[in-house]
């Protein structure tokens, strides 16, 4: 029997990857539909081997595959990055854009390849398609990408391999298929980029906040790898390992990760931080605005562990209350798009790696805090947190980012795209710190009439499309960069779109949707 709201969710991708190609299309359009057709086939094979327990590794059970939306993501990505940067004359990033959409097809077809080898009976139909779409995407390749180029392709195809095998061991239950692509995938094009420029300081260009990104993803990474494997030979509850892991994070940081980033940025990584975060007025005023922001959202977290220990029930945080921390990240983020989207984009890496290394922490039990953090966050825990990790607070600091740090800066005139394109920062900010908090809001207390399939109302995702199209409105008022040029339609096609996704998709949303809005109005 069909899944119904799957069969929604696919024909929501289908539609969002025939807008992007009837604006770009070329010769990577045919493989991002073959690519996409024979997507929505293999995740059904996925989601058997989920439900017989057939997988290699262990996948979050509450949720389908999840194949089709997330193998999308990364080629549509590369494709609508290309086409700006051609626009713009940026030959070195419209190539760069063809390489994120080739990796990201072949990754996508490398884990399509692995769900038809381990299921049985052997789907031939399933395998003719994947093979017509692995031979229209390495076709293409052959004739779009140079040597080199090539060999970076199969360098992430590599990471992405290896790292697979590592992170989902050790993280079991923590991912289903989809989200592990996107994570892991996001992973290995970081570590890549990071490898290859650090081999390559003089030619290397960039700015020194991509450099402090990468570095930053890479060693938190890397960190977690190093512990998870020494703590599986030692208890890491005590207060000897605890020591341990303060002294190794020390050396790690100190002696790996900083002169890491002062060969890339040539100057003290430390004395560059500062005299960044400290630079202008403008951003001492948005720190203290931040950190005002920063304690009344632990206030929350205090208050309800408070109101849980105070009822003799069990007591767990309702949606409205998980909620509240949507609005404290709008609050943050609006005004640093506004006013200083790099002291944004250098703020969010700081605080990325500051939860990473909180979710140590607690998931490893580290004294003074490890048990603390555990039974603070345990009221705030979904079904979505079936895996020893607690995810859902990275993933929605991860939406709310990602549109800045893939901005296309260097092809962006004047700091900003034109048309719907100036939107595009505001992603995270439209589809999950407005859209998904006003659907889920609204769609819990006055929500009546469901979507088929789904617990998601009709009444919440109107609401969703409306509240965004008012912060649009909101956004045009208040940051005077933002010129629309007439765009209104798509903007209002691209928000629906994204909200029909919010209602029918069982991913994670924080991740997914901001993803989708960005490649949809960066076309």
């Amino acid at each position: 029997m069909l899944n119904k709201p799957l069969l929604v969710e696919s024909l929501i991708v289908f539609i969002a990857v025939l807008c992007v190609h009837t604006v770009v299309w070329d010769r990577y359009s045919w493989c991002a539909i073959a690519l996409a057709v024979q997507a929505f086939y293999v995740q059904f094979k996925w989601d058997s081997l989920l439900q017989i327990g057939g997988a290699v590794f262990q996948f979050r059970t509450t949720a389908n595959s999840g194949l089709l939306p997330a193998s999308m993501v990364v080629p549509l990505l590369g494709i609508v990055m290309k086409e700006r940067c051609k626009s713009a004359g940026i030959v070195f990033f419209e190539r760069f854009g063809i390489v994120v959409a080739s990796t990201g097809m072949l990754v996508a077809l490398f884990l399509s390849v692995i769900a038809v080898g381990i299921t049985k009976p052997v789907p031939t139909n399933t395998c003719i398609l994947t093979g017509i779409a692995g031979s229209i995407i390495i076709y293409t390749m052959k004739h779009s990408l140079t040597v080199s180029e090539v060999i970076e392709v199969l360098e992430v195809l590599l990471i992405f391999v290896y790292l697979s095998m590592i992170l989902l061991y050790l993280l079991p239950r923590c991912f289903t298929p989809g989200e592990a692509l996107l994570v892991i995938e996001g992973i290995s094009f970081v570590l890549n980029q990071l490898i290859k420029r650090s081999l390559n300081v003089v030619e290397s260009r960039g700015d020194p906040i991509d450099f402090f990104l990468l570095v930053t993803v890479v060693g938190v990474v890397l960190l977690g790898i190093i512990f998870t494997v020494l703590f599986l030979f030692m208890d890491s509850g005590t207060w000897i390992s605890s020591m341990f892991f303060h002294m190794m994070t020390a050396v790690l940081g100190l002696g790996v990760i900083m002169p890491w980033l002062y060969r890339l940025i040539q100057r003290n990584p430390l004395f560059w931080l500062l005299q960044f975060l400290f630079q202008t007025q403008t951003r001492i005023y948005l720190l203290v605005y931040w950190t005002m922001l920063a304690a009344s959202a632990c206030g929350v977290v205090f208050y309800q562990n408070a109101k849980r220990s105070s009822e003799s029930k069990k007591h767990q945080a309702s949606t409205i209350t998980r909620k509240y921390f949507h609005f404290i990240v709008v609050a943050t983020y609006v005004p640093g798009l506004i006013y200083d989207r790099q002291l944004l984009y250098v703020a969010a890496v700081l605080c990325l790696a500051v939860f990473i290394f909180l979710e140590y922490i607690r998931y490893f039990r580290i004294k003074p805090f490890g048990q603390t953090l555990r039974h603070l966050l345990s009221l705030f825990l979904d079904e979505r947190d079936s895996g020893p990790l607690i995810l859902t607070h990275i993933y929605l600091l991860l939406g709310m980012s990602l549109p800045v740090w893939l901005f296309p800066r260097p092809c962006a005139p004047k700091g900003t795209l034109s048309g719907a394109g100036a939107l595009v920062p505001y992603s995270g900010v439209l589809a999950v710190g407005v859209g998904d908090t006003m659907a889920s809001v609204l769609g819990s207390t006055m929500g009546e009439i469901k979507w088929p399939g789904t617990k998601k109302t009709f009444e919440g995702t109107m609401m969703a499309i409306f509240a965004q199209i008012i912060a649009v409105a909101l956004i045009l008022i208040f940051d005077s960069s933002v010129n629309l040029n007439s765009s209104y339609a798509w903007i209002l096609g691209s928000v629906s779109l994204v909200s029909l996704l919010e209602a029918y998709t069982t991913q994670i949303d924080n991740l997914l949707l901001p993803l989708y809005l960005q490649i949809m109005l960066m076309v």
